[in-house]
């Protein structure tokens, strides 16, 4: 077995400290560190989020693969950097304003990451002004908005309200997810998209980014 599929094979099973070590041998054994990240990292990551949108795995394996990920990740960065490694694409992502569940964004946070997006996380209970801030800044291609409460999903179409005030609308692809959203209420308020799974969302998004 090569040690590209190997990798691939041991993150899947959240093998953090073996997976962080087989990138440190693929990088003495001179292998490129695109070849690194996009075959053994990513490719084990997306295989886990089909199986979590099929539910063949659960949200604890997606977190040990994404934790073994990161490890990885931890060591090979600064060799992408090196290499001048260009991300798909970048994202902002939060919880939005009076809302301070983290869960689900926190996957999609892995899942986009497993897609090869640069990811700007605010956290949870951000203001709409704030997101668009940001996205400026970091001059982002995608804002993923989440909402777990009823109470709190208004505040994704203010977010679209602020960019439309500034000009912007049609600068960023716009996405919103969360348990009691869906793709009328997407509809009604101008997002581009809504998604019901992280798995999903990092499909869509890199789709998006790459037809954009």
């Amino acid at each position: 077995m090569s040690i590209i599929t190997e990798m691939s094979e041991l993150l899947q099973k959240g093998k953090a400290k073996k997976v962080k070590e087989l990138v440190e041998q693929a990088i003495v054994e001179g292998l490129d560190p695109k070849v690194i990240l996009n075959e053994g990292l990513l490719s084990g990551m997306m295989i886990i989020g089909e199986k979590f949108k099929n539910n063949e795995v659960f949200v604890p394996e997606v977190l040990v693969a994404a934790r073994a990920m990161n490890a990885g990740l931890t060591v090979l960065e600064p060799k992408l950097v090196e290499v001048g490694n260009e991300p798909v694409g970048k994202a902002v992502i939060g919880t939005v304003q009076g809302d301070l569940h983290d869960i689900g964004k926190n996957l999609v946070v892995m899942m986009l990451k497993g897609a090869g997006f640069e990811i700007h996380d605010m956290g949870v209970d951000v203001a709409p002004e704030a997101f668009v801030e940001k996205a400026e800044e970091v001059g982002a291609d995608v804002i993923c908005m989440s909402a777990l409460l009823t109470t709190t999903m208004p505040k994704m179409e203010d977010c679209i309200e602020v960019l439309k005030e500034r000009g912007l609308r049609d600068k960023y692809i716009v996405m919103i997810g969360g348990a009691p959203v869906n793709d009328s209420f997407a509809k009604q308020i101008g997002a581009d998209y809504y998604t019901p799974d992280a798995a999903s969302a990092a499909e869509v998004a890199k789709e998006a980014v790459l037809s954009k």
